[in-house]
């Protein structure tokens, strides 16, 4: 499966713009029983994403199911390397997803506490920012 993206949208290239403040929404384990939640902020591209999928099945093999909470809709622009400044923003590079501390990247349900915090520990490994292991809160 390649790198995520929008199937489309409305503009090209977007601005840089800065991550402030904590994550009011996506911050709670909604699917699962257990989350990996960010503790900074920071960009996740498609790529980092998919190889995070990609540990945890690998690790889970058949049992549970995983829930990846974030999507990368920010196109990130790069020039190519040895250009001089100015003639424009450059073309798409990749993209990314834009993640305030307290998000939920992912989620897994169905398997054991154990299971569940080692399988995190390796997504936590491929992401760029720190994470931590929660669980979900039972409530009435």
């Amino acid at each position: 499966m390649p790198a995520q993206m929008p199937k489309r949208v409305k503009w090209r290239k977007a601005q840089k713009g800065r991550i402030r403040g904590n994550a009011t929404r996506g911050n709670k384990v909604e699917f699962g029983d257990f989350g990996l939640q960010s503790l900074e902020p920071g960009r996740v591209s498609g790529r980092q994403i998919e190889a995070g999928r990609i540990a945890a099945q690998h690790f889970l093999q058949r049992e549970g199911r995983v829930y990846i909470r974030i999507f990368p809709h920010k196109p990130i622009s790069s020039k190519p390397l040895e250009t001089r400044m100015g003639k424009g923003k450059g073309d798409t590079d990749y993209w990314a997803a834009l993640v305030k501390p307290g998000t939920v990247l992912f989620e897994i349900g169905g398997v054991t506490a154990d299971v569940a915090k080692t399988t995190m520990l390796r997504i936590a490994h491929k992401m760029p920012v720190r994470c931590r292991f929660i669980e979900r809160r039972h409530s009435l």
